[in-house]
């Protein structure tokens, strides 16, 4: 008989995640992350996020008497979700620091662990606490804005932002007939009394996607006189009543179906411009990378809690007369898998140390630039096929609902697209690479750190060296792209995790693997790899 694997602690069974969390700084948060991977790991958290998904929110246009009210109801679960990632500082602990304290690295591990539970609640976490960079562009709204938003109480009520005991605030990019390209947006914004930075306006049009449509306001990217303007609108006014927000519709969507993706019309809603009129994108942009780094983060997470339930089961489950984590063939796999799994956590956890320094750290500041990028490229183009395969090693049972199995799975491909899909991050590197040279300089800096270790990594870094200084072929971006990826997470195992690194150097940059996951060379120490996978009660 296979037991389940929760409860556990997904934070005490981590080790890879608990080295990297003190190596980044953030050791003085250890008590924190142990107590509340031990909450996130109960069996009535899981319960949380099967419930949350299985029923899906419910928009309700209208009440009774025919009069327009524009809701979003979700099942109690998902605010049971919130109450508890709110509770914990996920969407804004780290302000309450100072950078270089360790309280953005554990705020990310506090991310890490309830996403492998339930991701789609963290999408307004993830922009709540991704707003006030660009907030602050205009300090009058912060002052009104930044206390409600850095409480720790989760308020869902519909009601005046000013008299609840928290907010939440998500943002309106795309529209149907630009997508990313939010240069071609066709909403309008007219200014009252004049305008100006902090100023009212007026905005008429739409976005095709506008997720946690119960936020309490929005950023919002609109046409101003002067061009692509940012503003902030909220869902109540001031003098209590209800804006011209209209929900046309939710998205049926693949997976992350707890989490409400709606069509938002505007219709004279009224918005306040957030910094300087035709300076939108580089305002929204403040907010997009963080959401960004988050977005990574949920595809490591969820490769961590597919490959733990995977590696849990086949140390369990007996077939042809041994376990399955014994079969030869299954350890390669499994240990394929936890390879990508190590290196993707102590990636987003190298990240988030160099988004917690980048204000105090010039070098941490251009590493960030392009590694942020690279690394949501990589990590959540990797994420499908690694949760597919952890799938796989369950067979039936890992296919079936009762299995967190198929929410991971449905989940993982959403990742690629949310926050840039593949082609614009991979443009992005180019585009980082030619107008802040430094950037690269700082990659390569980075990923240095351990050159001389390995023959096959020299040679690695000397191809990736050259490439970064004639890199411009927009056809060849995603190679290059995986190319850097690859050769840093390497140079993570070198330094880090020398048990794996070995395997990890000769299959990802010596060509020493097949085309699929398992394929490791035999005489890779494939067994005690795949153990590694098997989280370790404590």
């Amino acid at each position: 008989m296979v037991m389940p694997l929760e409860p556990y602690n997904l934070y005490a069974s981590d080790p890879v995640l608990r080295e990297a969390v003190a190596r980044e700084g953030a050791s003085g948060f250890e008590d924190a992350l142990v107590s509340f991977g031990a909450r996130v790991g109960s069996e009535e958290v899981f319960r949380w996020g099967f419930d949350a998904n299985r029923y899906s929110p419910e928009l309700v246009t209208h009440d009774p008497y025919g009069e327009r009210i524009d809701e979003v109801r979700y099942h109690p679960s998902y605010h049971r979700l919130l109450e508890l990632s709110v509770g914990a500082g996920v969407h804004a602990s780290h302000y309450d620091g100072a950078p270089g304290d360790g309280s953005y690295i554990a705020r990310a591990a506090h991310m890490h662990l309830i996403s492998q539970v339930e991701v789609g609640h963290n999408c307004p976490t993830s922009m709540t606490g991704a707003v006030l960079p660009a907030l602050r562009e205009q300090p009058d709204l912060a002052a009104v804005w930044e206390p409600r938003i850095r409480t720790r109480s989760y308020d869902p009520r519909l009601i005046d932002p000013a008299a609840k005991s928290g907010n939440l605030l998500g943002m309106g990019l795309t529209e149907k007939q630009g997508g990313s390209d939010v240069r071609a947006n066709t909403s309008t914004a007219v200014p009252v009394d004049g305008g100006g930075a902090g100023g009212e306006y007026r905005l008429t049009g739409h976005k095709w996607f506008t997720s946690a449509p119960m936020s309490d306001a929005f950023l919002v990217l609109a046409q101003a006189p002067a061009g692509i303007s940012c503003f902030l609108v909220p869902r109540i006014l001031p003098d209590g009543t209800r804006n011209s927000l209209r929900l046309m519709r939710l998205k049926d969507k693949l997976g992350n179906r707890s989490n409400a993706s709606s069509e938002l019309e505007y219709t004279d809603a009224a918005g306040w411009l957030v910094g300087e009129e035709g300076r939108g994108i580089n305002v929204i942009i403040k907010m997009v990378n963080g959401t960004r780094v988050d977005v990574t983060n949920w595809s490591v997470a969820l490769m961590r809690q597919a490959v733990s339930q995977a590696a849990w089961y086949l140390n369990q489950r007996e077939a042809f007369g041994d376990l399955l984590i014994d079969k030869p063939l299954m350890q390669n796999v499994l240990a394929d898998l936890e390879l990508e799994t190590e290196v993707g956590t102590m990636m987003v956890m190298r990240l988030a140390g160099a988004f917690e320094r980048a204000p105090i750290d010039e070098h941490e500041d251009a590493f960030l630039r392009l590694g942020s990028a690279v690394a949501k490229y990589w990590l959540t183009k990797r994420s499908t096929p690694v949760v597919r395969e952890a799938l796989e090693c369950v067979g039936g049972n890992g296919y079936v609902e009762e299995s967190i199995l198929p929410r991971l799975y449905r989940e993982a491909p959403l990742n690629a697209i949310w926050e840039g899909a593949g082609n614009v991050i991979a443009l992005d590197v180019l585009r980082a690479l030619q107008r802040a040279p430094h950037a690269g300089e700082a990659f390569i800096t980075e990923v240095s750190k351990a050159s001389g270790a390995d023959r096959v990594f020299d040679r690695e870094l000397a191809s990736i060296t050259q490439a970064l200084a004639s890199a411009g072929d927009e056809a060849g971006a995603r190679r290059l792209v995986e190319q850097l990826a690859k050769v840093w997470g390497a140079s993570l195992c070198l330094r880090h995790q020398p048990v794996i690194a070995d395997a990890y150097v000769r299959s990802r940059l010596d060509g020493d693997h097949g085309a699929e996951l398992g394929t490791l060379s035999s005489d890779v120490d494939v067994a005690t790899i795949a153990r590694r996978a098997v989280p370790q009660p404590v």
